[in-house]
């Protein structure tokens, strides 16, 4: 198969789909790698080295004119015209982005399989994790960036001081992401608050990783309480393909004093809190009832070196499948059918097609 790698052009994304390694492994697999000149440069990784690897550097438009096109962001406006039949395997989130993504891959008959929503045998979401890791770790650290009172923050440290914990962090959600912002706001020396559904899970983490970090039910009331004295929210709230809910209202954030930081990583799905709307990472951030909300939807981006290797690493088994299935076989495919967005015209993932208003548009992949 004819696979093809893309520059990423979304604000300051320096992430490449495929290393040098793993176009050199596509390759003694019997696939075609044809690379976009310079798509590697921004996570450190020169065009000689691909061409070592035995890939071929290709202009802008033939990256596109493929059989398999792999990339790491959702294809953006400027790159509507490139769709043409082919597959694309990415992070899509389309119930979070514009409903013209979507519009135009039905229209042009493109199959759109998606990180995010690719399940392993056990239920996990084994391309979506590696990036939710660096995102968590990278929520705290921003958020104690702009609690500094040059960036019009409260002047509140996350940090121990002497031996005394300082700063209060509240985070939405106990997945990968929130996770990783406890860790890291955990050993940073805040004191650490993280809400989730599940009281088993939530002891199980604590004991297992974080034994400094307090656990609390998800309810609207419990969330209300805590993030009135939070100094740093984080909203890492997931449900795989659908827009996310909106978990904190506005009379929560108006309620957080003035200088507070809100960091929803939530926000590729649409954001789990009201006042949150997509920043880059030209502009990140924004005040609204005089709190810092940070909102870049390509988080990850910041630090595409140590991304690009993670996200590629995860994702190199499942392009070869794709490569050796063909789109054909596809839908036979366990483990790739779930991630399976949109086919032959018809939007595939019921929860993108809810998220989207466009359950008219649904059809079920057991259908074709």
């Amino acid at each position: 198969m004819k696979i093809g790698v893309p520059k990423e052009i979304k604000d300051q994304e320096g992430r490449v789909a495929i290393t040098p390694t793993g176009a050199h492994y596509l390759i003694q697999q019997g696939h075609r790698v044809l690379i976009e000149a310079d798509a590697g440069l921004g996570s450190g990784f020169s065009n000689g080295q691909y061409q070592q690897a035995g890939a071929q550097l290709v202009p802008t438009a033939a990256a596109w004119d493929v059989d398999l096109v792999v990339k790491v962001k959702e294809p953006l406006e400027s790159e509507y015209p490139h769709l043409d039949r082919q597959i694309i395997f990415t992070y899509f989130h389309l119930a979070g982005v514009t409903p013209s993504l979507t519009q135009e891959l039905l229209k042009k008959g493109t199959t759109a399989i998606a990180y995010e929503t690719l399940e392993d045998e056990h239920g996990h979401l084994p391309l979506l994790a590696p990036m939710s890791a660096v995102a968590g770790n990278m929520a705290t650290l921003m958020g104690a960036y702009y609690l500094a009172e040059f960036n019009q923050g409260k002047g509140v440290q996350l940090g121990k001081v002497l031996g005394k914990r300082h700063g209060k962090v509240v985070i939405i959600g106990d997945g990968v992401v929130g996770q990783h912002a406890a860790q890291v706001a955990s050993a940073m020396g805040a004191n650490v608050f993280v809400a989730g559904i599940d009281q088993a899970k939530m002891q199980e983490i604590k004991t297992a990783l974080l034994p400094n970090v307090e656990f609390f039910l998800s309810s609207p009331g419990n969330i209300r309480d805590h993030i009135k004295e939070a100094d740093l929210l984080v909203g890492a709230v997931l449900i795989p393909g659908a827009k996310a809910p909106k978990i904190v209202d506005e009379d929560m954030i108006k309620s957080m004093a003035k200088g507070s930081v809100v960091v929803d990583v939530s926000i590729d799905q649409g954001g789990c809190i009201a006042t949150s709307k997509p920043t880059s990472h030209t502009n990140p951030v924004f005040i609204k009832h005089g709190v810092i909300h940070y909102c870049v939807t390509n988080m990850p981006g910041a630090y595409p070196r140590t991304s690009t290797i993670a996200l590629s690493d995860a994702t190199l088994p499942y392009i070869l499948r794709i490569a050796n299935a063909g789109k054909e076989s596809l839908i036979t495919d366990k483990t790739l059918v779930k991630a399976i967005n949109v086919c032959d015209g018809k939007i595939t993932c019921k929860a993108a097609a809810e998220g989207l208003g466009m359950l008219d548009n649904y059809r079920q992949i057991s259908q074709f």
